[in-house]
């Protein structure tokens, strides 16, 4: 099946703000619709390889990709590849491309591989080979200026920044957008502002309402229409109880406010790039959540939005 793949990379300058569990449950969420999507983990931290309880020693991954010692599909974990590995259990719909430490030496690694080699690039041809085999590919960037977080500034189509309620964190937003700003203007014109999400909030603040406010003045990519997403993720407990079991929370909290809340963005998400490409996914028949009958995979279906 030939599928129209959107690569959505995900970041802030600034750790701790819940980037890859946004990644990592809105990949789950779209996954619930009967999308199939990769998470590329390009973080030399690997948060979203230990997000799923993937062992980083344990696979090749990111920094073979890219330093072109293997093709990408053979690195690609399924389910089936992750029973190897005791206490993983991907998704249905979720492959993952992981990450380790090795990433720290990306730069020493392809500078001896080709001195002229144009490190910003070593996403894009990769990126090509998976092309029409996922609905979604995320990227997962180091909340730096990497090698391989920039060279995700000029492969993505599409970048979803995530912050929380802090200053901080929406400082380092500022600084993201105007990453995005030059990728733009120096070798990706096409890269778009998807929307900004904010995470971890406590809305009994007036700090979350003040930066809530902030962001929806401060974010409007045509000065009218706010970049923030309307689904903001409440403040809870259960983000880091999934994450230390291994599991998103469609799996290890399916019926709790928080999953429904990534199931809504994951709606947004899907009708703002509908609303700019004017081309959505119709999936009668969504695969099964958590605890229901399992439900035959959706037909994926072109549907031209009009208006």
């Amino acid at each position: 099946m030939d599928r129209k793949t959107q690569v959505i990379a995900v970041g802030n300058q600034k750790g701790g703000v819940g980037k890859t569990t946004n990644t990592v449950n809105l990949a789950a969420a779209l996954a619930e619709l009967g999308r199939k999507c990769l998470i590329w983990d390009l973080d030399m931290n690997h948060g979203a390889t230990r997000h799923f309880g993937v062992s980083p020693e344990a696979f090749l991954g990111s920094f073979e990709v890219l330093t072109g010692a293997e093709e990408p599909a053979g690195v690609i974990l399924t389910a089936d590849d992750a029973e190897e590995e005791e206490g993983v259990e991907l998704p249905p719909n979720i492959h993952l491309i992981p990450a380790n430490r090795k990433l720290e030496k990306i730069d020493q690694a392809l500078m001896t591989q080709n001195k002229f080699i144009v490190m910003q690039d070593v996403l894009i041809k990769p990126l090509q080979r998976l092309m029409g085999q996922y609905d979604y590919i995320f990227l997962d960037t180091a909340p730096n200026a990497t090698t391989p977080t920039v060279a995700a500034y000029k492969a993505a189509e599409w970048f979803i920044l995530s912050a929380m309620p802090d200053p901080f964190a929406i400082a380092g937003l500022n600084d993201a957008l105007t990453d995005i700003h030059a990728a733009q203007q120096h070798g990706n014109a096409n890269l778009k502002l998807l929307g900004v999400v904010i995470s971890g909030v406590d809305n009994r603040t007036r700090l979350a309402a003040t930066i809530l406010d902030y962001v929806d003045k401060t974010f409007s990519p045509d000065g009218k229409k706010s970049a923030k997403f309307n689904s903001t993720i409440s403040r809870s407990t259960v983000v880091p109880e999934s994450q230390k079991v291994g599991r998103t929370l469609m799996q290890s909290a399916p019926a709790h406010k928080v999953t429904e809340q990534y199931r809504a963005l994951a709606r947004e998400v899907e009708a703002r790039i509908a609303e700019v490409t004017g081309v959505k996914l119709v999936s009668p028949a969504p695969v099964a959540k958590q605890g229901d009958e399992v439900a035959p995979a959706p037909s994926r279906v072109k549907e031209v939005v009009n208006g």
